[in-house]
């Protein structure tokens, strides 16, 4: 995978020390700690604002992760590619099928240490459904799912539960809703 700022030497020191006086001044607190897994897919949820990236990063630098973060492939065009790419994000063409589930999935495998970040909601925009690819890809590769959150009721962010996922994605599914039900976006008249 590309070099990212969370592995960028003496950047990503500073970088955290800024992050840690932005949720401090803010009033956001940091909960749970990255699991000791060596790679997994995590969710980041709810997603109903641009606020949700500043947020997702500062609080990465608290938690000390190395995450990298699928975006839409319209925030990359030039000149923010390459600042996009080192913020640890991969563009995804969602206009078209690119078998981004199997070549996610292969990423996955093919190292041996590494977090891929995925808004489910695929949008800032409101929906009935979340995508589903995340859990795919953590089936495929077989990988934990890691549920990440940011809840502006409550000013807090972090890691919630693990799910390990049975391929049963109906069954799945009730425990990773029913564990984001009580989140609310910085938005929440967007998220369901």
């Amino acid at each position: 995978m590309h070099k990212t700022m969370f592995d960028t030497f003496l950047i990503k020191d500073i970088l955290r020390l800024i992050s840690l006086i932005f949720l401090k001044i803010t009033g956001w607190k940091v909960k749970g700690s990255i699991p000791r897994e060596n790679k997994f897919v995590m969710i980041a949820a709810p997603h109903t604002s641009n606020w949700d990236l500043p947020y997702l990063l500062a609080m990465t630098f608290a938690l000390k992760a190395n995450i990298y973060w699928m975006g839409k492939e319209q925030i990359f065009k030039p000149p923010f590619k390459r600042l996009m790419m080192w913020m640890g994000g991969i563009p995804v063409n969602r206009s078209q099928s690119n078998n981004l589930v199997e070549q996610s999935a292969n990423i996955l495998k093919d190292n041996d240490k590494l977090i891929i970040t995925v808004p489910p909601e695929g949008t800032r925009s409101k929906v009935k459904y979340w995508k589903t690819g995340f859990y795919y890809i953590a089936v495929s590769a077989e990988v934990p799912i890691i549920l990440s959150y940011l809840n502006y009721a409550t000013k807090t962010g972090g890691i919630g539960p693990t799910i390990n996922p049975t391929g049963n994605i109906e069954d799945d599914m009730v425990h990773i809703k029913a564990f984001y039900a009580k989140m609310k976006g910085k938005n929440p008249s967007l998220y369901e």
